[in-house]
C-alpha cells in the first residue's frame, strides 16, 4: 500500500512539473514585420475556429513601414488575421498557422492588395 502511494505521489509531483514546462512550449513569440507600402494601425486575431475576433493586439501602436512589432505568448494554433491599414481598409488573412518559438510573419503589398481585389 505505501509503495503504491509513493509512486502514485511521484507520478503527481512528474505532472505538476512537466505541465507548466507543456503551457510555455505552447505558446510562440511572434515578429510581424510590414514590408507594405502601408502602416498598420489595427492587428486582430481569431483562432479559425472562433468566430469573435481578439483584441488589437498594438493597441496604440503603429507598425509603420519597414517596422517590425513583437507578439509574445500566443498560444500555438492557426489564426485568422484581421488588419486594418492607415486608410482604415481592413484585410482578412485566413488561416495563417502560427505554432513554434520565434516565428515571424511579413505583411506584404501582396497580402494587402488581394484583400483589395477580394472586395
Amino acid at each position: 500500500m505505501k509503495r503504491a502511494a509513493v509512486t502514485l505521489l511521484g507520478l503527481a509531483l512528474v505532472c505538476l512539473v512537466a505541465l507548466p514546462g507543456t503551457a510555455w512550449a505552447a505558446n510562440s513569440t511572434v515578429k510581424v514585420v510590414n514590408k507594405s507600402d502601408w502602416e498598420i494601425h489595427q492587428f486582430f486575431l481569431s483562432s479559425s475556429e472562433e468566430e469573435e475576433w481578439g483584441p488589437d493586439q498594438l493597441r496604440d501602436d503603429v507598425i509603420g513601414t519597414g517596422e517590425s512589432f513583437e507578439l509574445r505568448n500566443i498560444p500555438c494554433d492557426t489564426y485568422d488575421v484581421m488588419l486594418v491599414d492607415e486608410a482604415e481598409d481592413e484585410c482578412i488573412v485566413p488561416e495563417v498557422d502560427i505554432c513554434g518559438e520565434n516565428e515571424s510573419w511579413v505583411i506584404t503589398n501582396k497580402i494587402l492588395l488581394a484583400c483589395q481585389e477580394a472586395e
